[in-house]
C-alpha cells in the first residue's frame, strides 16, 4: 500500500471521487475511475465506486496510483499578512460553519490563470479555516464588491449549493446605470446564449428590478435575480440599453475618468432560512459607490 489517509469529520458523506479531488489532486474523472475499478484506490482496504459516501472513521487506501499524472495546477496565491488582515476585516458573520463577508471589488473569489489575488487562498492562510478549509458556494465577478458566502465544511458547503440550486437563497444587488427606465419597475426576462467551446447554450435569465432614483442621463437601480446565469445582471441591463456604470466588458460606452472605471454594482443583501431559523445580511456600500450616488445627486 503506497499511503493511506483518515477521514476527517468534516468530509463526511462526501463523495469518494470528490474527496480525492479537493485533498489529493484535480485528477481526471476518467484516471480515477478507472484507478477506483482496478482497485488502486479503497476504502479500509475493500473495493469500492467512486459514489461511495464517506463515513465517520473510514480510511482512504492508495496501491500504485499515479500521483505523477501532469496536472494543469494554478498555483496557489500567498497572502501578505496585510492583505490577510484587511480581508479578515471585511467579516459581517463569523460562526462554525461559515462566514459572510461585504467582498471588494477587484478581487477574484477562486483563483486561475488571470486571477492570483483570490479569496479561496487568502481564507486558506486565515486562522478562522485553521481546522478547515473555505469552501466556494457561489459566484460574484472580480469587479462586484458585496455579500459573500464562504462554507467551513463539507457539509454547509452541500447544503448552500443545494439552497441557491433550489432558488432558497435571496440577494439583492444595487447598481448605477446608463439612461432612464420606461418603467419604475418590472420584470426583465429573456434567453442568455453561452457558449461552451463549440457548444451554443441558451438559459432563461429572470430578474425583478425597481427604479430607486434616476436623472436624465443615469438610475439607481435594486435588483433581485430569480435564476443564477453567469452575469445575469450585467448582460440583461446592457441589452435593454441601460448598462451599469464602470462595466468594461457589457458597457459600449466608454469612459475616461477614474471615477467611472469603477463597476458600479454591489450585492447589498442576502437571505436565507437554515432550521427554521432566518438569516439576512447586508453589506454597506463602497465609498466609490456613494461617492458616485452623491456626484450625480441620486439618493439611496
Amino acid at each position: 500500500m503506497d499511503r493511506s489517509y483518515k477521514i476527517k469529520p468534516i468530509h463526511i458523506s462526501m463523495r469518494l471521487d470528490r474527496w480525492i479531488k479537493h485533498n489529493i489532486g484535480k485528477y481526471p474523472q476518467s484516471l480515477l475511475e478507472k484507478s477506483i475499478r482496478k482497485g488502486k484506490i479503497k476504502i479500509n482496504k475493500k473495493k469500492t465506486k467512486s459514489s461511495y459516501k464517506l463515513k465517520d472513521g473510514d480510511e482512504v487506501n492508495f496501491y500504485n496510483f499515479n500521483y505523477n499524472y501532469k496536472q494543469n495546477k494554478v498555483p496557489k496565491f500567498l497572502p501578505s499578512k496585510k492583505n490577510l488582515h484587511k480581508n479578515e476585516k471585511s467579516l459581517i458573520e463569523n460562526n462554525k460553519d461559515f462566514i459572510i463577508l461585504n467582498k471588494q471589488s477587484g478581487i477574484s473569489v477562486q483563483g486561475g490563470t488571470k486571477s492570483k489575488n483570490n479569496l479561496i487562498d487568502i481564507f486558506a492562510n486565515s486562522n478562522l479555516f485553521a481546522d478547515t478549509k473555505p469552501y466556494s458556494v457561489h459566484r460574484l465577478d472580480k469587479d462586484t464588491s458585496g455579500v459573500m458566502i464562504i462554507a467551513k465544511n463539507y457539509n454547509y458547503a452541500k447544503l448552500f449549493t443545494t439552497l441557491f440550486r433550489l432558488r432558497k437563497i435571496h440577494k439583492t444587488y444595487l447598481a448605477i446605470c446608463h439612461g432612464t427606465f420606461l418603467n419604475k419597475k418590472g420584470e426583465i426576462r429573456g434567453n442568455l446564449i453561452k457558449y461552451e467551446k463549440d457548444k451554443k447554450i441558451s438559459e432563461l435569465a429572470i430578474t425583478n428590478y425597481k427604479v430607486l432614483d434616476s436623472n436624465n442621463f443615469f438610475s439607481f437601480v435594486e435588483l433581485k435575480p430569480i435564476t443564477g446565469r453567469k452575469h445575469q445582471i450585467r448582460k440583461q441591463l446592457s441589452s435593454m440599453g441601460n448598462p451599469i456604470i464602470g462595466d468594461n466588458k457589457y458597457n459600449l460606452i466608454k469612459l475616461k475618468k477614474n471615477s467611472e472605471k469603477k463597476l458600479m454594482l454591489h450585492a447589498y443583501k442576502i437571505k436565507f432560512l437554515i432550521n427554521n431559523k432566518k438569516f439576512n445580511f447586508e453589506a454597506e456600500l463602497p465609498d466609490y459607490f456613494n461617492d458616485y450616488l452623491n456626484k450625480k445627486r441620486l439618493i439611496f
